[in-house]
């Protein structure tokens, strides 16, 4: 396979960095989407095609991984769409604290976008009265929107493209001494940051925070039935028949999962549209570029824990973590030697598997763009009046507070 084969993928990621920030009411339609999707995609699910039955292969078995990922999506952002949670607690650093450190646990049950979309409104409610409200919504990005989903396949869609590509289903839970040090950390550097916040508040805003109490109250709590079967299907459930039983459970939430939370949610399909469009693209455009990282990944260089958690979380802050999750992923297995005499998963060693995925989740929160609930948290925030940094403002809370974690990260575990 000739290298220009890449050309598609690259342009395609690029799209979807890019296109938002300097044609943003033309990318806004999904259309337009579609349009990229197919100039972008069917050249090269055309030349597969052509290149007789391995290409053929090629094709069958992408499409199918893209229908698996999907299903997920689809199921865990329909049945989430139908749960809300309301109320105005007092807006304290325990209170805000805790809001934080339920999200990152959720965000590993229920996905980062749907534990975001749970919490991020009853976050705002509660901190209503503040004036200083900017630095509660960039740490919720930081922990419930990225590095909270560490734990599962279900809680980042490029944990979940490993798990259809061999990583067994609890492996993520292994992650857990990174993830709780990470989820530490950041909980007090928060807590010190608002609690100094909070004493510059006005008494009178304080004091009218501490009257407006309204408990919290779960809305659809009937569709947590639904989600269980949504995580049970795909950790116990053989294939085929965890997607039918996906597809049963979301079509039970839609039926009989009430509609007063999709409408509290302002639900729409718009969003797992754009996702499924997107993807699709992306899943036809990587084919060859994994193709041929099987052919040449040794020569790549990147054949050392910390190399490869930098390269896949560098990426990761600019592109979509899902397909620069898979480049390293399979560049790793090209260059793992079958005398390697260390602990393998998936045909790799461990300690690079981890590198991967802790690099891809967790640097999603460097930008905006780093991952699907980063821009949606933003857009929610400022639709309730919170005034939200730039693209390089938000870089600068990132840089002064992630960037630090993540040298410490390498230090101790790469």
């Amino acid at each position: 396979m000739s290298w220009l084969l890449i050309v598609p993928f690259v342009l395609m990621l690029l799209a979807i960095a890019l296109l938002p920030l300097v044609a943003g009411p033309w990318w806004e339609r999904n259309i337009n989407k579609v349009l990229v999707t197919l100039v972008l995609g069917l050249p090269i699910a055309g030349y597969l095609l052509l290149q007789g039955e391995a290409g053929w292969h090629s094709v069958q078995h992408t499409l199918r991984e893209y229908v698996e990922f999907m299903l997920l999506l689809g199921s865990l952002y329909i049945i989430s769409g139908s749960i809300i949670l309301r109320g105005d607690l007092q807006a304290t650093p325990v209170v805000n604290g805790c809001f934080l450190a339920l999200g990152a646990v959720l965000a590993s049950i229920m996905g980062t976008t749907g534990a975001s979309m749970l919490l991020i409104r009853p976050l705002l409610q509660t901190n209503a009265e503040r004036r200083y409200v900017t630095h509660t919504v960039i740490f919720f990005i930081f922990l419930v929107s990225n590095i909270g989903g560490c734990l599962t396949p279900l809680g980042d869609p490029p944990l979940f493209l490993g798990y259809l590509r061999g990583v067994p289903f609890t492996w993520t839970l292994s992650l857990w001494p990174e993830w709780l040090a990470m989820v530490l950390i950041l909980l007090v550097v928060y807590g010190v940051w608002d609690t100094f916040l909070h004493t510059r508040e006005t008494p009178q805003a304080l004091q009218l925070d501490r009257t407006r109490i309204e408990p919290l109250r779960l809305q659809g709590g009937s569709n947590l039935l639904f989600l269980g079967l949504v995580i049970g299907a795909v950790a116990l459930v053989p294939a085929p028949w965890w997607a039918l039983l996906m597809l049963a459970a979301t079509a039970g939430s839609l039926v009989l999962g009430g509609t007063a939370g999709r409408a509290a949610n302002k639900f729409t399909y718009a969003p797992i549209v754009e996702v499924a469009v997107l993807f699709l693209g992306i899943f036809l455009t990587m084919a060859p570029v994994l193709e041929l990282l099987h052919q040449h990944g040794t020569s790549l260089g990147i054949n050392t824990p910390a190399r490869l958690f930098w390269a896949a979380g560098g990426l990761s802050s600019f592109l979509d973590n899902a397909p620069t999750y898979m480049t390293f992923f399979e560049a790793a297995r090209a260059q793992t030697s079958a005398t390697f005499a260390g602990a393998t998963v998936a045909g790799m060693p461990a300690i690079w598997l981890k590198a991967i995925s802790l690099g891809a989740v967790c640097m999603g929160a460097n930008t905006y763009i780093g991952n699907g609930p980063n821009f949606m948290v933003k857009a929610v925030a400022e639709e309730a009046g919170i005034t939200m940094p730039s693209f390089f403002g938000y870089m600068r809370y990132s840089c002064l507070i992630l960037l630090p974690l993540f040298v410490g990260m390498t230090l101790v575990v790469f």
